[in-house]
């Protein structure tokens, strides 16, 4: 996989929360109660999500209707 489509698949803490609708702090609180979607923690300290993380825990809190 090259760096470019990896990069793609992606998300930075940014979109995720804007995606989300949540603050930068909602998400850490959910990260710190291991409520949140899986989390990559680069060498600089920033966060990034796989777009399939977030869709699977997406998939995980649909509410069947």
């Amino acid at each position: 996989m090259t760096t470019a489509t990896r990069s793609h698949n992606m998300l930075t803490l940014a979109e995720v929360c804007e995606e989300l609708s949540v603050s930068r702090s909602t998400f850490y609180d959910w990260r710190a109660k291991r409520r949140a979607p899986r989390c990559i923690k680069l060498p600089n300290g920033d966060l990034r999500i796989r777009r399939s993380d977030l869709d699977h825990w997406l998939d995980d809190r649909e509410d069947a209707a």
